[in-house]
């Protein structure tokens, strides 16, 4: 029973998880690509430059505290650690803030001589002050796995931020409107998480229940650290060797391909995480809940990637203009590159979720340190960003080999186990690249080609997967009645 109950919040989760990415995310993907139609690459540059610099300072923002309160079970938490959670938050924020404010804005404007961005970085991060703020909220809906909640709330966020770009960038606001993206969608949410949740902060703070999360939350901050030099290191190196307008390019072709494949990821990490807390005791089970959610995120990502490998000159020049032509060839291997980088999916909240939280932190910190920090070096030196796009396949491809054997030695999940759950995207992705590459090799219009890409790889994931696939369809329905019948 308790397990059914589980399948079925999970369904639901990703139920409203995925209307929050069709609401959020797309929206805010596709505000990205109006901005881009609108806007130059230097001013794309700029927010690259300024992102970069935050990013690293921001990492530390929560102290990996909220990710501590979603791993812990419910009896090992007790009023005292919320409150602790929230005026830690707080008060570390402010110093974050301050730090970024008067620190890296001005260091960020000196290392890419771009004076600027000491009046973009300090408006750019004041999420920082109000993520904090949130972090109990988010923790708690989070652990009640209430994504329709933190749906709602996500998506009336991104629906004023984005209007808020667009009429900006609409009225001449330029770099502004970019900023002011990222600004409004906090300002919004602030308030509606506090009514989603009822809870209000006390003032109690207890060295216990702070050396409690703290421990744990020490390394997930650690993690977030390593992420985040894996995510900023070729824009770093990009903006400060090459240019403004590079960094733009290569911006463009990212938000297009791996921001795409981290935006779909983020949606079902959001709903297995927690799940994987839950029944970190089992390690059949969460080998089971992996390799699917694997083979289903990669079902999703796969064929956006085809087209972009097939389809991205036209696409790129006909939509957004001939401006932002030298980011195709960077488009089309970054498309190569998430495709290999969803061999592994969705390891870390595994990882994280088992406990090992420091284990997830060494193993983070061995790839930026040792494997993509030379990568994207040698990269850069020898090819531009185009050589850059090309260390990433190569990282990828080391980071699939390392992150296996870690997989295999914690939940038993052997490669052989992991290339059968890709069968059935890899085999529909074949088949539509080839269907659609001899079509517009032969001057068929783009249109028609993209159109038979789709055709052809949603008709071979039916072929292969129908039987599966009416099965989740009649379970879905099911859990529906279920609840259709307890309301």
């Amino acid at each position: 029973m308790e397990a059914q109950n589980l399948k079925g919040k999970v369904v639901v989760g990703l139920f409203w998880n995925a209307v929050q990415l069709v609401i959020n995310r797309f929206l805010a993907f596709a505000i990205k690509l109006v901005l881009a139609k609108l806007l130059f690459p230097e001013q794309f540059g700029l927010i690259g430059m300024a992102t970069v610099f935050t990013s690293f300072i921001q990492v530390f923002n929560d102290l990996g505290i909220g990710a501590a309160l979603v791993q812990r079970k419910d009896s090992e938490l007790r009023e005292a650690h919320f409150h602790t959670a929230f005026w830690t938050g707080v008060v570390w924020a402010v110093g974050i803030y301050l730090l970024i404010a008067f620190v890296v804005a001005p260091l960020a404007a000196n290392f890419y001589d771009q004076p600027m961005l000491r009046s973009i970085i300090p408006v750019l991060s004041i999420g920082v002050l109000s993520s904090p703020v949130n972090l109990v909220h988010r923790a708690q809906l989070t652990k009640q796995m209430n994504f329709k909640k933190l749906a709602f709330i996500s998506n009336s966020s991104a629906i004023f931020s984005g209007i808020i770009a667009l009429g900006l960038a609409f009225m001449g606001a330029g770099v502004w409107s970019l900023v002011f993206n990222s600004v409004a969608s906090f300002i919004v949410g602030m308030p509606l998480y506090f009514r989603a949740t009822g809870w209000t902060p006390k003032l109690i703070w207890e060295k216990e229940a702070f050396q409690d999360v703290f421990g744990f939350g020490v390394y997930t901050t650690g993690t977030g650290l390593m992420n985040n030099l894996i995510n900023n290191l070729d824009y770093l190196l990009i903006g400060k060797l090459l240019s403004a307008s590079a960094l733009g390019v290569y911006t463009f072709a990212f938000v297009l391909t791996d921001t795409f494949r981290s935006q779909i990821m983020a949606m079902m990490n959001k709903v297995m995480y927690p799940v994987y807390g839950k029944k970190q005791d089992d390690p059949s089970l969460l080998k089971r809940y992996y390799l699917k959610v694997v083979k289903y995120n990669s079902i999703i990502v796969y064929p956006v990637m085809v087209l972009f490998m097939v389809l991205g000159e036209p696409l790129v020049n006909n939509f957004f203009g001939t401006k932002w032509s030298e980011s195709i060839v960077p488009l089309k291997v970054l498309s190569l590159s998430v495709m290999v980088h969803m061999l592994i999916n969705s390891h870390t909240p595994l990882i994280r979720g088992l406990g090992y939280a420091k284990l997830e932190m060494r193993l983070q910190f061995f790839k930026a340190a040792f494997l993509y920090a030379p990568l994207i070096t040698l990269g850069i030196y020898q090819g531009g960003i185009t050589g850059v796009a090309w260390a990433c396949v190569v990282y990828k491809v080391l980071e699939v080999i390392v992150v296996q054997y870690f997989l295999n030695k914690l939940v038993q999940i052997s490669l052989t186990e992991l290339l059968s759950a890709m069968q059935v995207p890899l085999m529909a992705s074949i088949t539509a690249f080839a269907v659609s590459f001899l079509l517009y090799s032969t001057g068929v219009h783009y249109a028609i080609c993209a159109a038979a890409l789709a055709t052809t790889y949603v008709g071979v994931i039916w072929i292969l997967m129908k039987s599966e696939l009416n099965l989740q369809f009649k379970e879905f329905q099911k859990m529906r009645k279920k609840k259709v019948a307890v309301v």
